[in-house]
């Protein structure tokens, strides 16, 4: 019988991991469309760069949390080397989980009165 895994098991995520998953959270993308889009969503306060951008998908795909496709415009791209990666099931249920988990830790650090709402 296959073991059921918990999300909150691996949490925390790594930063990286975190803004891959949100990153393919809405759609099928390519590594640089990855980087642009964490890049983006930071206002440039964070870039993955190449090398671990692609070792840290290698690693999503072997635990499950986002798989290779076809892409949104497979076979319009003038370069067959670019992979998409989309979330997968169990990439969905750990990313929710750690922003639960973050969202717990706003909550305290509000209460706290460390930062405003």
């Amino acid at each position: 019988m296959a073991k059921i895994r918990r999300s909150d098991e691996e949490l925390p995520l790594s930063p990286p991991v975190f803004y891959v998953l949100l990153a393919v959270a809405d759609r099928e993308r390519h590594g640089y469309a990855i980087m642009q889009e964490v890049e983006k969503r930071t206002q440039g306060k964070v870039r993955l760069l190449p090398g671990s951008l692609y070792s840290t998908l290698k690693r999503m795909v072997v635990a499950s949390f986002i798989e290779e496709c076809e892409g949104d415009d497979a076979g319009q791209s003038d370069d067959e080397r670019r992979r998409y990666y989309r979330i997968t099931k169990r990439g969905k249920e750990v990313a929710a989980a750690e922003a639960d988990r973050m969202a717990t830790l706003i909550a305290v650090a509000q209460s706290k009165r460390l930062i405003t709402a």
